[in-house]
């Protein structure tokens, strides 16, 4: 939340700055890139920990993103940010370090800012960077829990996250490499976290949240019209 908070104080502060009108209002952009997902090192507890409770550990994946920016305002725009799903394994260890169960989720991270891009500013081969703020909204499927070595193939409850809606921040910088084309760096950060549960023959466990909220880190090309 700190990163977050940075990122939110960052914005604010640079609306106040003055700067030349390099993207007009009206003008759309749209990107084709990849990003990779990177969830925070601590995704949470799940189980009853007067039972039993595992540390969850979801790794990272990388995928194909689209990005479509509508400018409201001269170098003000509206993003939308599209993917392809995000594919995560990830452990339950228990309290002595060693993995339980193992499990595989996709999601689907859209995400809607409000962006601020910056010109006039004699940056190296021209630089734009640009900054802002907005909500994601993740949906989770085809969540599964491994089956236990030695357990019958049918055995594995089915196991069900929440959607997510959380704030995110956005920063990067274009580098143009003609008058309406450019290559895109950025990071962002999203607040995902998600309440998990488990169906086992009709009963409902609830198992507690996992806090994947990760830094999200991409490159792309982007085309102005």
């Amino acid at each position: 939340m700190m990163k977050l908070q940075s990122l939110v104080l960052a914005a604010a502060t640079a609306l106040t700055m003055t700067s030349a009108f390099a993207v007009p209002a009206g003008a759309w952009t749209v990107g084709a890139g990849a990003h990779y997902v990177d969830p925070k090192s601590d995704n949470g507890t799940l189980g009853d920990d007067d039972v039993v409770s595992f540390d969850v550990d979801v790794d990272g994946d990388v995928r194909p993103t689209l990005t479509g920016e509508y400018f409201i305002a001269n170098n003000v725009g509206i993003e939308l940010l599209a993917s392809l799903p995000f594919h995560h394994d990830f452990d339950l260890n228990a309290a002595d370090g060693t993995t339980a169960l193992t499990g595989k989720i996709q999601h689907l991270p859209a995400t809607l800012s409000l962006q601020y891009h910056f010109d006039d500013y004699n940056m190296p081969m021209n630089i734009k960077p640009f900054i802002g703020v907005g909500v994601n909204y993740t949906t989770f499927f085809k969540e599964k829990l491994n089956t236990p070595a030695g357990a019958p193939s049918d055995s594995a409850a089915d196991l069900k996250f929440d959607d997510s809606v959380g704030v995110a921040g956005h920063i990067g910088l274009d580098i143009p490499f003609a008058p309406t084309e450019y290559f895109r760096i950025d990071a962002r950060y999203m607040d995902i976290k998600t309440d998990a549960s488990i169906n086992d023959e009709g009963n409902t466990l609830e198992l507690g949240e996992v806090d994947i909220s990760p830094w999200v880190y991409g490159v792309a090309f982007v085309k102005q019209f």
